[in-house]
């Protein structure tokens, strides 16, 4: 596998520990045994931990569960492309730690409180997490002489794997108006440090995502399309069979236009890629909980993890040839018919689970949550804050970095624990 010293240097250079190990299955180890890890089994993905249905017991995934998922998917898709499979598995352990309580809801929340202090994107505060909030290396200040955390100090290939948006707010290459974006304007060193050698741009860093980024990609839209919807029939909020009626499905092809494909497709490609779905043998066409219903899910799952990174490692084998593919040496090929058929399975998902009249008023609180706690923090911090963002909020230089401070507070916060500071800090305590 074609690594350079370049992929394998970090930040703040330090011995190895034990030899015998790889950079990158030292990369793994720091990600596994992460806090910020441990925190995603409190943050929910889809369907809330713990609910049940009059089926069974859903188990529902949490953004851990669904994370160790994705690693797996990325790993053996990275492997069968020639990339190290503990470097793409690092990515994917890596995709969503920034994530904060309360999912995409919280994410837009703690965006419009962040505005004086340059946003919050999910994506950019993982990055920030990796390489300066977890607790892990620490190095001197020049100037200071004082310590200064490097966070994990992984290696640049693995920052660079899990890099999905490689550019700062507001630089999107095909759209300015996004709000996704990968780095905070304070957190700009690192980041170049990381995109320094990343091709696609004449004057500097360029927005090219590398091979094992992409793959990253692809393995967290497999996963958490097919088993949001899993997770969705567990818990009886899907009916297959309502798939076949013409109103329900023009109802899914609109969800999915404009949110998981581009604005201008036509909806009988969506039809088409449905249809082939619902062609299959193992397509689920019932649930009702019993052990034989279970096991055939879950077979379904696993013909439609396997069909989807099939047809992406056969594409991209068929342009590049049988040798390995890393870094910046090939895109990844992902046939559209896949996309499409990956982008119904999301729509699903999203008409039925998320769309659910309990999930907005669920969601409409959790918003009012994120915004009054990130008032009485701001208003009363030090106080509320824990001893690792009080202690750099009494060094922020200005009020544009104790904002920051604050934010990340509340990012690091689980599902529940942000519920807990928020009664605690606003006496609320009749909010559930």
């Amino acid at each position: 596998m074609s690594y350079d010293e370049a992929a394998t240097e970090r930040w703040a250079a330090e011995p190895d520990k034990r030899p015998g190990r790889t950079a990158f299955q030292r990369d793994r180890a720091r990600v596994l045994h992460s806090a910020a890890l441990r925190r995603l089994a409190g943050k929910t993905q889809v369907v809330t931990p713990g609910t049940k249905s009059m089926a069974w017991d859903a188990s529902a995934r949490t953004r851990l569960t669904h994370s160790l998922e994705c690693a797996q998917v990325g790993r053996e898709l990275g492997a069968a492309l020639g990339c190290d499979p503990d470097l793409v598995e690092t990515a994917c352990l890596s995709h969503d730690l920034g994530h904060p309580p309360f999912g995409h809801n919280g994410e837009q929340a703690l965006n419009e409180v962040a505005q004086g202090c340059g946003g919050f994107e999910g994506n950019a505060q993982s990055l920030r997490l990796l390489t300066r909030i977890e607790p892990k290396r620490f190095v001197r200040n020049g100037g200071s002489g004082e310590l200064v955390s490097v966070g994990l100090n992984l290696t640049r290939a693995a920052l660079d794997a899990a890099t999905k948006y490689p550019w700062p707010r507001g630089a999107h290459p095909a759209d300015p108006s996004s709000v996704k974006f990968g780095v905070y304007d304070d957190d700009r060193p690192v980041f170049d440090w990381i995109r320094k050698e990343a091709p696609g741009h004449p004057d500097g860093p360029g927005h090219r995502t590398c091979f094992e980024a992409q793959i990253m990609d692809w393995a967290d839209d497999v996963a958490y399309s097919v088993h949001d919807v899993e997770d969705g029939l567990h818990a009886g909020h899907i009916d297959p069979n309502m798939l076949h009626a013409e109103p329900e499905r023009q109802d899914v092809f609109a969800v999915a236009i404009g949110r998981y494909v581009p604005a201008g497709t036509d909806p009988a490609e969506l039809a088409a890629a449905l249809d082939r779905l619902q062609e299959q043998e193992w397509w689920p066409h019932g649930y009702d909980g019993s052990a034989v219903a279970q096991g055939r899910l879950k077979d379904a799952t696993s013909q439609l993890i396997g069909h989807f990174c099939l047809a992406a490692e056969s594409a991209t084998r068929e342009r590049y040839g049988t040798g390995p593919l890393t870094r910046y040496a090939a895109e990844l090929v992902v046939p559209r018919a896949a996309r499409l058929e990956c982008a119904v399975l999301k729509a699903v998902a999203d008409r039925y689970v998320m769309q659910r009249p309990a999930q907005e008023r669920l969601r409409a609180d959790q918003r009012i949550v994120v915004a009054e706690l990130a008032d009485a923090l701001t208003r009363r911090a030090p106080e509320g804050l824990d001893p690792q963002f009080r202690a750099l909020y009494d060094a922020a230089p200005d009020d544009r970095a104790a904002q920051r401070v604050v934010i990340d507070q509340i990012a690091s916060l689980t599902d529940d624990a942000a519920r807990s500071l928020h009664r605690r800090l606003t006496g609320d305590l009749h909010r559930r």
